[in-house]
């Protein structure tokens, strides 16, 4: 048997544990918020060593943790190096933090039930398949027969949603991990290469609360906050001018997402409280998206008569640029993604924003790829009833560990 035949034989005979090990991490939730996620750091830990994969387990001091609007952050990190000397150390990232499930399930979102070739709960595909990809992916090399040069890094974190400096940002700003290469959770059919960036704000207009019956005493922050809306949702069509040149991506966006304000029916509104999430492409510049929008926020409450502003950061995430490094990830995902799935699968960008631009902002090249459909949507991430389609959570493994091989033969071992 040649060697991907052996990765190939030893993950087939391993599936169904790898499907048990995937039902057994989506029935322990990590609904963020509230961000209660160390629970589930020190279960996949458990899990992990059960396997003998030993999890090292590097938690965020809880007030830290707390000012992020998360109440508990441990971050794991596998290491397995391999003893045909000196190479790249690959690092494999995926996120356990996922949105609270909603409403709206025919199946239960910590169930992990399969039914017609489909695993269903919450983080099924986004993004605790993609634990079960990596870690087989490396007990599939550490089983076989060959010699290999370097080291795996496994980094499962729980702070994706709330931006990620706690999970990828902890481990990298500490020095607790200096990867050559990464491979970030994602889907089976591309290999994304490039992300948006997004700033979100939150935007207050204080007035002056009164009586209904006497509104000409009181300041109405809703009226300012009305004006600011359709100024805002008017910026998109200068926005959707602005276009990528990154397959995958079209233009910038701005969405206000929530609005809070006033106090009772019969009171004009003293204050009103708006939250904006601004995507900016690739070719972007962060700091100069966030001035134009603070200039033009500014210049709309400036003629509003009364009307007082505060406008605070929330997050401030770069856009995914792809590093020339890239190019050997990228050519062996894609030549063992053709051979296991049986088509071509193009490098795109996405209009999402993910931890992966914490470590491109480490300079380490990096891919975004794992176990899931052609879309978000098709996997329903974030809306009732995710799944995952479990010829693809095989498939993907057998990528990623054919992947690992190439990566870490000493004949391939190259300078970073």
């Amino acid at each position: 048997m040649t060697a991907y035949e052996q990765i190939d034989a030893w993950i087939a005979a391993h599936f169904d544990e790898e499907v048990r090990f995937l039902q057994a991490l989506v029935q322990v939730p990590t609904d963020t918020p509230p961000g209660n996620n160390a629970p589930h750091a020190r279960r996949t830990a458990e899990l992990l060593a059960d396997m003998g994969l030993h999890a090292e387990q590097h938690p965020v001091p809880d007030a830290l943790a707390l000012s992020y609007g998360l109440q508990s952050v441990t971050n794991l990190i596998v290491r397995h190096r391999f003893d045909a000397g000196p190479g790249p150390t690959v690092a494999l990232n995926a996120h356990g933090d996922v949105v609270p499930p909603g409403e709206g399930w025919t199946h239960g979102p910590y169930s992990g039930e399969v039914v017609g070739g489909k695993l269903h709960g919450r983080a099924a595909a986004v993004s605790k398949s993609d634990f079960a990809t990596y870690a087989f992916s490396l007990r599939a090399l550490k089983a076989l027969d060959a010699a290999l040069a370097g080291q795996v890094e496994l980094h499962f974190t729980y702070d994706e949603e709330f931006g990620g400096e706690l999970g990828p940002g902890w481990l990298l700003q500490r020095g607790l991990t200096q990867p050559d290469l990464l491979i970030a959770a994602g889907f089976s059919y591309q290999v994304v290469t490039a992300h948006n960036g997004c700033l979100q704000m939150e935007v207050t207009r204080q007035g002056l609360a009164s009586h209904a019956a006497y509104p000409e005493t009181g300041i109405d922050a809703l009226q300012a906050a009305t004006q600011l809306l359709v100024a805002l949702y008017a910026h998109n069509t200068v926005l959707r001018e602005r276009r990528s040149a990154v397959a995958g991506i079209t233009h910038p966006y701005l969405n206000v997402g929530r609005i809070e304000g006033g106090s009772n029916t019969n009171v004009v509104p003293g204050k009103v409280v708006i939250k904006l999430d601004r995507r900016m492409i690739p070719e972007e510049n962060p700091a100069a998206v966030e001035a134009e929008v603070r200039a033009l926020i500014e210049g709309v409450v400036a003629r509003c008569r009364g009307i007082t502003l505060h406008i605070k950061r929330l997050l401030l995430a770069h856009p995914l640029q792809p590093l020339p490094g890239n190019a050997p990830l990228v050519a062996a995902i894609q030549r063992h993604a053709q051979a296991v799935f049986g088509e071509p699968v193009p490098t795109s960008g996405t209009p999402l924003y993910t931890d992966v631009r914490l470590y491109g902002e480490h300079g380490v090249p990096a891919v975004i790829y794992g176990a899931g459909p052609r879309t978000v949507l098709e996997s329903n991430a974030k809306r009732a009833d995710e799944h995952l389609v479990l010829s693809d959570l095989h498939g993907a493994t057998r990528v990623v560990a054919r992947t690992l091989y190439d990566l870490l033969r000493p004949s391939s071992v190259h300078s970073t």
